[in-house]
Parts: structure tokens; sequence; C-alpha cells
């Protein structure tokens, strides 16, 4: 059965399940199914209409769980939405940073933003913003979403009806080369984020390594680059350490030596923004700058002692 048939058979079906399973976390192409509804709304209102309201429902739906698990398991579930993103080094940096600039208004564009939508569920329920602000919020933002959707189908109805008769000609080759780009776009991705973490090329050092070196007295300057949301989510900090921004840290260390044995640490997966901020540094002239392998969650494996920010 060909993309065209499936949809004309089962067309609010295929919408509802669709951005459901997108808003669960499964990258489905359900902005193209709203896309679709748009472009049929010129003939059938009552389609358009039906697609709206199972669009708003499903992916309120979709987000509640995530908002949930957020409330429950905080800061520990954002590791977990993270890691099935196609971005997971920046996914999480980026939701908070756009969580302290908008609050709760970050669910608004959430949708928009690729890896944002996924984090921002959790995100919400993690820094404890009421159930009936999270969905006023999630609803408009999804009735946003929907919304384009929906009007860019009816913009270019006469494309899309050209390109869903073309890939009727094609027949069931029109599913091999519709994943065979979803394939390729996620392959994409994953072959920059290799390329990134192999760039890097960077000494880290572990847990126990800057334990040792505090306890013998080498008294190396240890850098919390973590956002403020998420030390608002995780008070955990290694004892002596100085959290600093990413826009503050040159001038934090302006008078620092450059001499000085430096250990930054983050909260994300493979230490991202920690060896980003390493490389800045000797970019600057530091000559002793390291990431600390896996962050904050590898010292606490370790057993070693944290103080709590208050």
């Amino acid at each position: 059965m060909s993309i065209a048939h499936f949809l004309a058979e089962h067309p609010l079906a295929s919408i509802f399940g669709t951005v459901l399973v997108h808003q669960l976390g499964v990258p489905v192409p359900a902005f193209a199914l709203l896309l679709w509804a748009g472009s049929k709304a010129l003939d059938d209102p009552q389609l358009a209409l039906a697609a709206f309201v199972l669009s708003l429902i499903a992916g309120t739906a979709g987000n509640l769980p995530w908002y949930w698990a957020g409330r429950r398991y905080g800061h520990r579930i954002l590791r977990l939405a993270c890691r099935i993103t196609v971005s997971p080094d920046s996914c999480v940096r980026q939701a908070e940073n756009t969580f302290e600039r908008r609050g709760p208004a970050m669910l608004v564009i959430a949708r928009f933003v690729p890896a944002l939508e996924t984090l921002a569920p959790p995100l919400a329920g993690a820094l404890r913003i009421g159930t009936p602000a999270f969905l006023a919020y999630d609803a408009a933002g999804g009735a946003l979403w929907t919304l384009a959707g929906l009007a860019l189908g009816v913009a270019f109805h006469g494309q899309i009806d050209w390109l869903l008769d073309w890939l009727a000609q094609l027949g069931e080759g029109a599913l091999v080369l519709v994943g065979a780009l979803i394939a390729s776009y996620v392959a994409y991705r994953l072959l920059q984020r290799w390329l990134f973490v192999r760039s890097l090329k960077i000494a880290r050092i572990s847990a126990p390594e800057l334990y040792a070196m505090i306890s013998r007295g080498d008294k190396p300057l240890v850098l919390d680059v973590r956002t403020r949301a998420n030390r608002r989510l995780d008070a955990r900090q290694i004892p002596g350490a100085l959290a600093v921004d990413l826009d503050d840290v040159e001038r934090t260390l302006a008078n620092v030596a450059r001499d000085r044995e430096v250990v930054v640490y983050c909260a994300c997966p493979n230490e991202a923004t920690a060896a980003k901020v390493a490389l800045q540094l000797r970019g600057h002239g530091f000559r002793h700058v390291r990431p600390l392998a896996g962050g904050i969650d590898a010292w606490v494996s370790a057993g070693l002692a944290v103080d709590v920010i208050g």
C-alpha cells in the first residue's frame, strides 16, 4: 500500500498516532502529516479541523509522561531524554539556557527547535512548573506548531499533491526512499557528533586523579560550568569548585596564572561543554586545562565527598 493510499484510508488515526509517538521521542515525520492535512483543507475543512484537535491532544498526551517523569526524577530524567536525541552533546544546555531566558514560555517555542522539544517537558517538571501552567503553555505551543503545519500545507498544497502523486507512482519504492532520507539525516548528525568528540583531542582527568591532586595539595582550579538551571536541579558540587557561567569564564580567570592547573566539569554527555571551555581556555594561554571525565556524576559515583550549593 502506498503512502498516499494509507493516508487516504486512515488520515486521522495516522495524524494522532504519529504526533503522539513523535512527542514521546521517536523521530517520525509528524510535521509532514500536518502539511498533508493542510494541503487537503481547501477540499475538506473538517479534516483540517479534526487534525488540529487530534494533534493538540496527541501532543500533550505525549509530553505528559516526560513532564511527570521530570517531576519525580529531576535532573536524572534529563539524561535519558537527552540520550534519545540525535544531538545529545548540546541539547541539555540548550534547553536549560532557553528556560533561563524565557521560563515556562519555552514550551511555546520548544516544538520548533530540534532536541528542545524532547527536553522541554521533563525540564519543566524537574523545575517544578505547576501542572496547570505546564498544560497551558504546552497547549499553546502545540496549537502554534499544528497551525504552522496546516497553514504551510494550505500555502503549498499544489506542490504537496504533486509530491504525493510522484510517491504513489514509486509504490513501495517511496517507503524505501523516505526511509533512506531519514536514515541519511540521522547518520549525518551522528557523524557530526563523532567528528566533534574526535576533534577534542584533550587529555581528560578522572575523578580519582583529581581527588589525588587535591589531596596532595596541588590546589587545581576546579570550574563548575553547568548552567544555573542545572545547578538548581542538582545542588551537588565538588568541594572548592568555582561556579562559572560560560559568558563569564574569561573575565573570571583574567587574573589567574596561565600555568595553573585547571579542571573543568559539567553534567553533559561526553563532557562536551567542559571540553569546549577547555579548548577556549587553551586558546587564551592556559597550558594545563582538562575536562573531568564523566563530570559531576563520575565524581559522585567514585564515592567522593560533595558540597551542597546553598
